[in-house]
């Protein structure tokens, strides 16, 4: 379940965020959010050309994941927060209302699936490196209008 215990965001759970570490007040930051888009971009256009297999299967699945919680990052600066925790980054997409929404339930798994490779040293699937590069192409685009929209 996620940090605000499946409820919609709301003021008591932001401040319980901030009271646990999670989030902190920071003003809201253009340049950093249109930086974190960009970044986010760039790295899913170099990872797309690499040849999906067993041994890239992680790499690609690592970096797309990354790309993803870069732009839950920059959306919560869009709110004037910053997050400490990818738990926290994540959190901020599923509140987004883009096309493929249910989609966004995946992304506490993609979570766990990323934390055992960089910590268990778990090799991911070639199942799961297109798993993932299937939500980017469904979800991303959603997700980037979304905050560029909202851009001040």
């Amino acid at each position: 379940m996620g940090l605000f215990r499946g409820e919609n965001m709301n003021e008591d759970s932001i401040k319980q965020w901030i009271k646990d570490n999670k989030l902190k007040k920071k003003q809201t930051d253009k340049e950093k959010i249109k930086s974190l888009i960009k970044s986010s971009e760039n790295n899913v256009e170099v990872v797309k050309n690499i040849n999906l297999n067993e041994n890239s299967s992680t790499i690609i699945f690592r970096e797309i994941y990354e790309s993803i919680r870069q732009l839950g990052e920059a959306c919560w600066l869009l709110k004037g927060y910053e997050s400490s925790t990818h738990e926290a980054s994540l959190e901020s997409l599923k509140e987004l209302d883009i096309k493929n929404k249910v989609k966004l339930n995946h992304l506490d798994r993609y979570r766990k699936i990323r934390n055992d490779a960089n910590y268990q040293g778990f090799q991911t699937t070639v199942e799961q490196a297109k798993e993932i590069l299937e939500f980017w192409d469904l979800c991303g685009k959603d997700i980037i209008d979304h905050i560029r929209n909202k851009l001040p």
